[in-house]
């Protein structure tokens, strides 16, 4: 438990270092009106450093066109125009740039026959800038967290997740397994075509292809749920892949891209660089018809992604829609999300995936996620029940009270729930619908 606090407090003071820092740079007006990185505000655009919506200010352009940086989510991927735009804007020179994270300390007690309980942390810090180069824009992302020492290779008890493996030998079963100390290391170059219209380049090592989704813990709707979306390995798994090479267009609000990357999802080792390899690929549209609306669609072909079945290729398709409702000091968000996995050779599996969350004056919020993703995984070789396939439910009900701010960094406690609701054949394995909670504290920024 100690370790824990120590670490959840280190983390807790780097944010505030880079905050003073942030507070001494300079922010003249002269500097936030650069043509090449600002615009005037038409509508109620979101900047602030609350996230929620200002007019009649100035605000941040997107790295890959002229739209409004709150359109940008992980990776290269959209989300509605009027969705908050999170952490802290700060200017210095010619660069522009944004700090954002979050560090949640966490209770976990995942309820029947198959389940566990354990205190860790999740957390994430991203720092990144943009700066004119010409008549483009070039931009750099940095994404760390440190889940290896707090979470560490088991992961943390989750019923019904699978993916990935804490030794190179046995799968992850019922655990989320923690992310990587280097989630995201990243360069982008757009370049105008005409009204409204731009082409980009993206590289990461790691970084985020044209694939599926915002990743979970970037999109609103999911953001403040602490627990990771079983649909996970159907949706936006590859949101960490080391190697990731990308071109895209955009026109108006409409956005077409294409991504060449590592298929392999990354190691037990999870402090260091994997291997790159470039042999899969993936293309996504999306779509954004409002300011409160964004849409796409994805395919991809994955070389082995899994450790554990080296000989397994796979095909996912995606398909997600999210809805974005910003008035006074509240905020409503709400996604809906497909993802299909064929294995190659092997099965096909589904998921589906809604979730909302509501933000009311900055102080409450309230979240919801319902889940059903059939799964095949659930078991080791050598069980009768191993490799078939089971369709599973779950759904979680949460709220946050955030009951103060200070230096920009909101604390706040909450607690979330979950019902899972299973075949009859898991009943023996797992109990008769199995319930799990977390509580939890935070601070984000």
């Amino acid at each position: 438990m100690k370790k824990f606090i120590f670490i959840f407090i280190a983390l807790f003071l780097i944010t505030s270092s880079v905050y003073a820092q942030h507070e001494n740079m300079n922010m003249d007006d002269k500097g936030m009106s650069h043509q090449s990185t600002m615009t005037d505000n038409s509508g109620n655009m979101s900047m602030s450093d609350s996230g929620m919506k200002m007019q009649g200010e100035h605000q941040m352009k997107g790295m890959l066109g002229t739209y409004p940086m709150a359109r940008e989510a992980s990776g290269t991927s959209w989300q509605p125009d009027s969705t908050p735009h999170q952490g802290i804007n700060f200017m210095r020179g010619e660069w522009m740039g944004m700090i954002h994270g979050y560090a949640d300390l966490i209770y976990d007690d995942q309820g029947g026959d198959r389940g566990d309980d354990k205190v860790f942390s999740t957390n994430m810090l991203m720092v990144m800038g943009q700066r004119p180069i010409g008549q483009g824009t070039w931009g750099l992302g940095g994404m760390f967290s440190l889940e290896p020492a707090t979470i560490g290779k088991g992961g943390y008890p989750l019923l019904l997740q699978t993916g990935e493996t804490a030794n190179g030998t046995e799968p992850l079963i019922d655990r989320q397994h923690p992310h990587d100390f280097l989630m995201e290391l990243a360069t982008t170059y757009s370049h105008p075509t005409g009204e409204g219209s731009s082409i980009f380049g993206y590289f990461g090592y790691p970084g985020e292809p044209a694939l599926g989704p915002p990743a979970f813990m970037h999109r609103f709707s999911g953001m403040d749920n602490p627990e990771a979306p079983l649909s996970h390995h159907w949706l936006d798994s590859t949101h960490i892949t080391f190697g990731v090479g990308t071109l895209g267009y955009v026109w108006k609000s409409w956005k077409i891209e294409g991504s060449i990357f590592t298929g392999r999802e990354p190691d037990e080792r999870r402090w260091d660089f994997d291997s790159p390899e470039f042999d899969s690929y993936s293309t996504r549209l999306t779509y954004n018809f409002s300011q409160d609306w964004s849409t796409q669609v994805s395919y991809g072909w994955l070389k082995s992604p899994e450790q554990l079945e080296p000989d397994i290729d796979q095909d996912r398709v995606t398909t997600s829609i999210t809805y974005n409702k910003a008035w006074d000091q509240n905020n409503w968000q709400t996604t809906f999300a497909f993802g299909r996995n064929m294995k190659e050779p092997g099965s096909d599996t589904k998921a589906y995936l809604i979730e909302s969350s509501i933000n009311i004056k900055e102080m409450h919020t309230v979240f919801t996620r319902f889940e059903n993703v059939e799964k095949d995984e659930l078991f080791l070789e050598g069980d009768p029940l191993h490799g078939r396939i089971f369709r599973v439910n779950k759904a979680s009900l949460g709220y946050i009270y955030d009951f103060t701010t200070w230096n920009k960094m909101k604390w706040g406690i909450g607690v979330v729930g979950s019902a899972h609701i299973l075949p009859g054949d898991l009943e023996q394995a797992y109990g008769a619908t199995p319930t799990s909670f977390m509580v939890f504290g935070r601070v984000k920024l």
